[in-house]
């Protein structure tokens, strides 16, 4: 099962087809934007992190009081608690050992366009979502597609995808945790250790996540704000420590980056330029997997913020991709490269079969940092790995609920909590190679309709995006806040009232 899913996963849906359909995306939206996320990239700045960083501390005054919102830091923290995860980490080493350093670059060139994409995807999901009678708000790609597409079947496909993506998704970080701890606690060869280990996993991961994921995405977004920060910041410092030791190989590690994506050496008797395509096919799934630009998954969780302007969650999407995958991402990089380019090895791909991803990545830590490296890692790797799996629980949670009629989204929630918890457990237990493979395919199935939406709904995107412009230079005109007329005077007089 696992070569048959390998095969469809690599040959057909992250093949050529999928790598055109993305580039192709990307560069429809950042030709139509103007390339918003070099022209608005210092916005993005000044408009979201800085005005977080000055108001800690201070409550938040957004919220309409019978809305279930959080605020945009938290909605922002609950979204990059799914990209900042372990593919951060195991997935750039995966991307190494599969397709070589080449694959930094096309994680690069993907993420530039992700920037543009991920924006757009957070502009539709809150320009499109929606209020229950109860006052929770529901978005994500499966409304913008059903309301602004009037594309029902192609909504419940996405959100049937997204489901199973989410269940995948906690399994690999969940599988991940264990490799990470069997590796740093040396279990070895030993299979009564990696036994336990894997079931001492299971058990914690599935206890905490049912004990937090009962909250909503209130508590997840509370919890994610307090866990993210912290493990954003010491992994970077960590890694630019790494880094400054090996400074010196730094010049080799680029020059290998840029030199392999572009090669033209054949395997195994194949056609010329296999070696561009396993790049690309790498760098781009694993870039995908990381950032998630072009999944549609994160903006479930940013529709949730109190913002009522589209475009300000917008640029809160530029900076997410940025800092997940131009910066963690790069650093991760690096930390490996140039610790085995000291180390002598030239060819980091001559290293799979003999060395798990979980174990090239610690041995960067351990190689430069020793003992305390791997206390670093057996720390950092968990926390990715359990952030990433709260979100997603939270991701699937919305796209059940978007399956049943109103009256039953609370059970199908409470049904759909409980199969992912029980996933978790599953995710601990079997082997790596699956859960990749498995997670990779229903990511694929699930960017397919977000993508055409995102195209189809370009024009929009970019009406919102002029409009509010707009009004930022002082035009009196009619602001575009929702799809809905109705909700679209709600957030009118709001925003008046907030001047």
């Amino acid at each position: 099962m696992t070569d048959i899913i390998v095969w469809i996963s690599g040959n057909i849906l992250w093949g050529i087809p999928m790598i055109v359909a993305m580039l192709f995306t990307g560069i429809l939206i950042t030709v139509r934007l103007r390339a918003i996320q070099v022209r608005k990239f210092g916005d993005s700045l000044s408009s979201t992190i800085v005005p977080t960083v000055k108001s800690i501390g201070k409550k938040s005054t957004g919220g309409d009081g019978k809305t279930k919102s959080i605020s945009q830091f938290e909605a922002f923290s609950a979204a990059i608690s799914g990209t900042v995860g372990t593919g951060n980490i195991v997935g750039v080493a995966s991307a190494l050992l599969s397709g070589g350093p080449g694959a930094v670059f096309w994680m690069w060139v993907s993420a530039f366009f992700g920037l543009a994409t991920n924006y757009s995807e957070n502009v539709l999901g809150l320009y499109y979502r929606r209020k229950d009678k109860d006052g929770n708000i529901h978005g994500g790609p499966m409304y913008y597609i059903k309301y602004g597409l009037n594309l029902k079947w192609l909504a419940a496909a996405f959100a049937v995808f997204c489901m199973v993506a989410a269940s995948g998704m906690g399994m690999v970080q969940a599988n991940n945790i264990t490799g990470t701890l069997q590796t740093t606690l040396g279990s070895g060869d030993n299979k009564t250790a990696s036994s336990v280990i894997a079931v001492c996993v299971a058990v914690f991961v599935v206890f905490f996540t049912a004990l937090i994921v009962i909250g909503g995405i209130k508590r997840i977004g509370k919890v994610a704000s307090m866990i993210v920060p912290f493990m954003a910041i010491l992994f970077i410092v960590m890694a630019l420590v790494i880094i400054s030791i090996n400074i010196t190989a730094v010049p080799a590690a680029f020059a290998m980056i840029i030199k392999d994506a572009f090669s033209f050496r054949s395997f195994g008797g194949g056609i010329l330029g296999y070696g561009i395509m396993r790049a690309m096919r790498y760098g781009f799934a694993r870039g995908i997997f990381s950032n998630e630009a072009g999944l549609g998954s994160s903006v479930i969780a940013h529709s949730a913020s109190e913002t009522k302007e589209p475009v300000k969650q917008g640029l809160w999407g530029i900076f997410e991709v940025f800092i997940d995958t131009f910066v963690i991402c790069t650093l991760t990089a690096l930390t490996i490269l140039t610790t085995y380019i000291k180390a002598g090895v030239d060819d980091i791909t001559s290293l799979a079969g003999t060395i798990s991803e979980s174990a090239l990545s610690i041995s960067a830590f351990v190689g430069t940092l020793g003992t305390f490296g791997n206390v670093v890692f057996t720390i950092l790797m968990p926390l990715f790995a359990f952030t990433t799996i709260l979100a997603w629980s939270y991701y699937g949670e919305k796209s059940a609920q978007f399956l049943v009629p109103e009256k039953y989204q609370s059970r199908a929630s409470n049904i759909f909590k409980f199969i992912y918890v029980m996933t978790l457990a599953v995710g601990a237990l079997v082997k790596n190679n699956f859960v990749w493979a498995l997670d990779d395919m229903f990511n694929a199935l699930m960017a397919l309709p977000n993508l055409i939406a995102l195209i189809l709904l370009s024009g929009t995107i970019k009406k919102i995006t002029e409009n509010y412009y707009k009004r930022k230079k002082g035009m009196d005109i009619e602001p575009m806040l929702s799809a809905y007329p109705e909700v679209n005077e709600e957030l009118k007089a709001r925003v008046e009232k907030d001047q």
